[in-house]
């Protein structure tokens, strides 16, 4: 059987859309399945919006994190700049954390810290 039909992906993928349930009007999510692993997509429903990508390997026993600012060049292409990357996440608790400090602007407010230091110091 393909691992990412395997009971424990499953299970791990649900339990992350439970918890995302909330935020469902706010992002637009979806699931992507590789060889490596899987990833849940989220991205947000705005103006500005941001992209963060939860992913999980088959093989090994943690997640990461990353999220993006997208923006637009002046042909209407997207550009993405990344905001936020944790590769360390060795459980689901430590995840859900993550995930709900960055929706609440924890990428962006490192972001304009990092932007702030290389200007002014």
């Amino acid at each position: 059987m393909e691992k990412k039909y395997s009971s424990n992906t499953q299970n791990q993928i649900n339990d992350i859309l439970n918890f995302l349930d909330t935020w469902r009007e706010l992002f637009s999510i979806k699931i992507n399945y590789y060889q490596e692993g899987w990833a849940i997509s989220l991205r947000e429903k705005n103006l500005y919006p941001r992209y963060i990508v939860i992913f999980k390997p088959y093989e090994l026993n943690f997640y990461s994190i990353k999220s993006f600012e997208i923006h637009f060049n002046c042909e209407n292409k997207e550009i993405f700049k990344e905001l936020y990357f944790n590769q360390n996440i060795y459980n689901l608790n430590e995840l859900i954390y993550e995930i709900k400090e960055i929706i609440y602007g924890k990428d962006i407010a490192n972001d304009l810290i990092r932007e702030f230091n290389k200007k002014f110091l």
